[in-house]
């Protein structure tokens, strides 16, 4: 006689991914939305990570379902990113090669805390930071992100980046370099 339900390894196996990925939505949510500077994207992002590392889980023997979670949300977005790098740069080629076969010649394309005083010092202070992170390079906005917002290890940030933690140590400190000098013109005008 034939089962038509749910066998009890795909039970198992959405039970683990359960308890495994989903404590660590918010923090995939917000890795993507500070890599794809998009919360549309980020949603997307995670959505897709997500299937991956549903379809995946078997491959996992590790403990560390935040890190393995992060790890797979970064190499989504990047993957994202890199597929919209390669559309944009098809999609000007062709707007190019249009232009081209228009006029007939070569044109250059376009170029293009209790108080409100306090709470709106507060508020004041995380828009000018979170402003100022929006602008660092991706290498560095992903580390700054990973360690202080999401408070992983220099060891855990390495394995999501699959870089050496010396990397990991030099990048938080050159983005937060950045990030001062960022701020402070941005200080000074208010």
């Amino acid at each position: 006689m034939w089962h038509l339900g749910k066998s009890s390894r795909d039970e198992t196996k959405a039970r683990r991914f359960e308890e495994l990925a989903l404590p660590h939505l918010d923090a995939a949510y917000n890795l993507a939305r500070w890599l794809t500077r998009n919360p549309q994207d980020a949603e997307d992002i995670v959505q897709e990570a997500c299937l991956r590392a549903f379809k995946y889980l078997d491959s996992f023997h590790g403990e560390d379902g935040r890190a393995w979670l992060l790890t797979i949300v970064r190499n989504t977005c990047y993957t994202g990113i890199e597929r919209k790098r390669r559309e944009a740069i098809e999609t000007s080629l062709d707007e190019d090669t249009d232009k081209l076969e228009e006029s007939g010649s070569a044109t250059a394309p376009d170029q293009a805390g209790g108080d409100p005083e306090t709470l709106l010092l507060q508020e004041a202070g995380r828009r000018l930071i979170n402003q100022a992170l929006e602008r660092l390079p991706l290498e560095f906005r992903e580390i700054m992100v990973l360690r202080e917002f999401e408070d992983l290890s220099y060891k855990e940030i390495a394995a999501v980046a699959g870089i050496p933690i010396g990397t990991v140590m030099s990048r938080l400190a050159r983005g937060r370099q950045l990030l001062r000098e960022y701020i402070k013109p941005m200080n000074e005008g208010s």
